[in-house]
């Protein structure tokens, strides 16, 4: 007695990625709809996970390069442009094996992406480090001091001394740890996409947390960039505590 579609619609759903191709031959002669279209969806979503395989190691081109030399880190930031919250800095060290699928420049991924990320990143990453400077700081010596400030604490707080350092497009000054500056770096290693996920959903949980201290500002919502409406409740309120000086004093 032949399967029913739902009995065959489990096998689909149970089977690992190697019995997939099994799968597909053993029902390829069936005839029914509901068979083919099970076959087809499998199908592509193989693709789909062959494509993002090969993304991914098309990322890891400057891992390969500097492999060699031992550990790499690479290094991103999350807030340099808001009005309002810290900058964050990422640092992280992958494994070489590493085979984190979607990892990307932060701002390429949803929310909720960016989400499940850090907790695989956490979980697999060699060491991670995060470097936070505030606004009154960021206020004293400026937002790219401050950032450089931010990338050395988050290197300072990996627990092991990587070889090499992947940087999302700069080149940090005091640190004697050979650097590797790269353009748009988030969307091209998949050691500096680790960083900015890090840096990104470290910032976005505290901008949150300053939303249910601060709600008339809408942080949640915004983070801290100058949206129409932040503009609004800046003018409305005044400053808070977390608003950089510099940045805002063109709206007071």
């Amino acid at each position: 007695m032949a399967k029913t579609i739902a009995q065959i619609k489990k096998e689909f759903e149970m089977a690992g990625r190697e019995e997939l191709s099994e799968l597909f031959a053993a029902y390829a002669d069936d005839s029914r709809a509901g068979v083919a279209g099970l076959i087809r969806q499998y199908q592509k979503k193989e693709e789909e996970f062959q494509k993002e395989l090969a993304r991914i190691e098309a990322m890891k081109v400057y891992e390969h390069r500097y492999g060699d030399l031992g550990l790499i880190c690479g290094i991103d930031e999350a807030g340099r442009g808001p009005l309002a919250g810290p900058v964050v800095a990422g640092a992280v060290i992958l494994p070489k094996d590493s085979r984190i699928l979607y990892l990307n420049d932060s701002k390429k991924l949803s929310e909720k992406k960016r989400e499940e990320l850090f907790d695989v990143i956490m979980e697999q990453a060699i060491a991670v480090g995060v470097g936070i400077v505030g606004p009154a700081r960021i206020d004293e010596i400026n937002i790219l001091q401050a950032t450089y400030e931010a990338m050395r604490q988050a290197i300072g707080k990996l627990g092991v001394v990587p070889q090499i350092l992947l940087n999302d497009a700069v080149t940090i000054p005091e640190v004697t740890i050979p650097q590797v500056p790269i353009i748009k770096g988030d969307a091209k290693s998949v050691s500096i996409a680790a960083a900015s996920i890090i840096a990104k959903v470290t910032r976005d949980r505290m901008m949150r947390q300053y939303d249910e201290l601060m709600p008339e500002y809408g942080f949640a919502a915004h983070k801290g960039y100058g949206s129409a409406a932040h503009i609004e409740a800046i003018q409305r309120y005044g400053a808070s505590p977390i608003h950089r000086a510099t940045f805002i004093k063109n709206f007071l």
